[in-house]
């Protein structure tokens, strides 16, 4: 045997070994627990459609105890004494527990009679889980509670678990600049500690006290039971799934609009700011920087779509302020609610609509795109490049909430940008070879990759659907949602060859 061959014979068995040595009993462990909590959540509609004398019950509590089987056996095929999972392990628990969630969360969708293809309920499932809200159903209006409360609580735990990831696990991975994020008590050796499990239970209260209190304000304001539950949960996570084809616009209520308006913001301001706030730090939420540059870009978005919808399209100037408000917001945030179909306003809407979907809210927040932070330090990093242009012996850095940003952070959050444009090129460019026009392929590959719902154009717009798209642009979309909503690195660093090495 040759140098070569036995070079090449023990680089083969060190990776073998490599392999068989990452331990995957936490992923699977916590994949099995994390089923057992989804089995729970579809008991919720099964019982609302049974209340209601519905014929769909039975899809759910089929697919609850389905899922509880699979959860239960991976718990107790996996479990083993471990205190912390170490960063290599998070990578491949974040990606796996998107992905075969969704395939749970899509059998109501299978069971219930709604005549639905796998492509169609994994697409739904997917969509929900993200908080995207794209959808391929019609008929809303008349659909069974039971699949509708389903969509939003797929909606609420995908809104809970992206702020647990965004606080407890991204920052640890260092994921597109997160790292500046990082709460030094949670990581020690490269482990995750329980201590994060803590202040997720918190995050957690402040997330069900604000569905209550949307509750609360859009029973009030004429919502039934099953709506304001449905839109209460949906707007603080972001997600936009309706009761209606007409989303939100169905109702036509300026007090609904304002009560959604003010959920959607709060559901993209840091949630961390809110449990500052609730011990007694209110002045943390205005001294956020972050919070301070997405409530500019909302309120300059909203003037300038309502002065040209005054201009224009004849409107007053509370109506205009109104829906300018509503479907500004709801864009930004990711949420994707409409009130009105804005591509019929012109092409100035629509492109401001356009641009708005790919920036998103703030770090720790249910909202999507690509969030407020990393424009601020892209902008910082390109002023101070500019800056030593005309002063090149300058000692100039990048700032970020007034504080200098490390070189890591700022490679991190350039790669970050070049990552997503890449993949929303190449994503939009699949599209149109499986015969989308390019509008929507665009849109389509930005609402996807931004998490935000509805495109642009007849067919994805926000008064159209998903569903007459081809299955394989449905499969398209579902992996851009997966990598948009997992913040671009942390599915494609599973891909890399060196993942899987010592």
């Amino acid at each position: 045997m040759n140098d070569l061959t036995r070079t090449m014979v023990a680089g083969f068995g060190a990776s073998r070994r490599s392999l068989l040595a990452f331990d995957t009993r936490p992923v699977f462990f916590t994949i099995g627990a994390l089923l057992m909590i989804l089995s729970l959540g579809m008991c919720g509609p099964g019982f609302v459609d049974l209340y209601v004398g519905n014929d769909g019950w039975p899809a759910f509590f089929i697919s609850g105890g389905l899922t509880l089987f699979v959860g239960t056996a991976l718990v107790l095929a996996y479990r083993a004494p471990f205190r912390a999972i170490s960063i290599r392990q998070a990578y491949l628990l974040t990606a796996l527990i998107w992905v075969v969630l969704t395939l749970f969360a899509s059998l109501p969708f299978l069971f219930a009679p709604l005549s639905l293809s796998f492509t169609d309920a994994y697409f739904e499932a997917m969509s929900g889980i993200t908080t995207t809200g794209s959808t391929v159903l019609t008929g809303l209006d008349s659909m069974p509670d039971g699949i509708l409360v389903w969509r939003a609580v797929l909606q609420w735990l995908g809104g809970l678990g992206i702020v647990v990831m965004t606080i407890c696990i991204l920052p640890m991975m260092r994921v597109g600049g997160m790292q500046m994020f990082r709460v030094e008590a949670f990581e020690t050796d490269g482990k995750m500690l329980p201590r994060a499990g803590q202040l997720s239970a918190r995050v957690s209260l402040v997330l069900i006290a604000f569905t209550v209190l949307l509750v609360i304000a859009l029973s009030l304001a004429g919502m039934n039971g099953t709506e304001a539950v449905v839109h209460a949960m949906t707007t603080i996570a972001t997600g936009g799934y309706s009761t209606s084809d007409g989303s939100v616009g169905h109702f036509d209520s300026a007090a609904i609009d304002l009560i959604i308006i003010a959920g959607m913001t709060a559901g993209g301001i840091p949630f961390l700011l809110f449990l500052r706030a609730v011990h007694g730090d209110w002045r943390s939420l205005m001294r956020d920087s972050q919070v301070r540059a997405f409530l500019a870009v909302l309120a300059v978005a909203t003037a300038s779509v309502a002065l040209w919808l005054v201009a224009r399209q004849g409107f007053s100037p509370l109506q205009a302020l109104r829906y300018s408000a509503f479907n500004v917001i709801s864009i930004t945030t990711g949420t994707g609610y409409a009130s009105a179909d804005y591509t019929q306003w012109g092409s100035f809407p629509s492109g401001v609509m356009f641009v708005l979907m790919f920036v998103g809210g703030c770090y720790g927040s249910t909202a999507c795109g690509m969030k407020i932070f990393r424009f601020q330090i892209l902008a910082s990093v390109s002023s101070v490049q500019i800056r030593r242009l005309f002063r090149p012996n300058a000692v100039i850095f990048p700032t970020f909430n007034h504080r200098p940003l490390s070189e890591e952070v700022a490679n991190s959050v350039v790669g970050y940008f070049f990552f997503f444009i890449l993949f929303w090129a190449g994503l939009s460019i699949a599209l149109t070879f499986d015969g989308l026009d390019l509008v929507t392929a665009l849109s389509g590959a930005g609402t996807a990759m931004a998490n935000v719902g509805p495109g642009l154009g007849n067919i994805i717009g926000p008064a159209g659907t998903f569903q007459s798209l081809p299955d394989l642009s449905k499969w398209l979309l579902v992996a851009g949602m997966l990598v948009g909503r997992l913040e671009v690195f942390t599915i494609f660093v599973i891909f890399t060859p060196s993942f899987w090495r010592d």
